[in-house]
């Protein structure tokens, strides 16, 4: 059983940059891969980046490609989701997400069937 923490988001201005950070406790962290995936009020939780297992290859939705850098620290059971240029439509609860089988290429984005979850962590972007 893998828990899962998220720390950091809140609010910011749009145009701003926050970080979020996940702990993960339990199984073997580098043997998942990570993701993070996100859920608007009344909209469908969405896929927004993911990595791999040794981190050398992410994945990014469309919508956040080119703001978003998703990175981890298998030494310290880490990852991270660095937002810039935030938007008023990125406002929404960010979750943290493990699995042991492949995510987040183009056909691997449903959040449905993924094994761990956090309990997410609100980004409110203002304008």
């Amino acid at each position: 059983q893998v828990h899962l923490a998220e720390s950091g988001g809140g609010e910011v201005q749009a145009g701003g940059s926050l970080r979020l950070s996940c702990l993960a406790s339990g199984g073997t962290f580098h043997s998942n891969y990570m993701g993070w995936f996100r859920q608007a009020q009344g909209k469908e939780r969405e896929f927004v980046a993911a990595i791999e297992r040794n981190g050398d290859t992410t994945y990014y939705a469309e919508s956040v490609k080119g703001r978003f850098t998703i990175s981890r620290d298998n030494a310290k059971n880490m990852v991270y989701l660095q937002m810039n240029s935030l938007k008023d439509e990125d406002t929404a609860v960010y979750y943290c997400v493990a699995d042991p089988r492949p995510f987040g290429s183009t056909s691997y984005r449903s959040p449905y069937g993924l094994d761990f979850w956090g309990k997410g962590r609100l980004v409110t972007v203002s304008s």
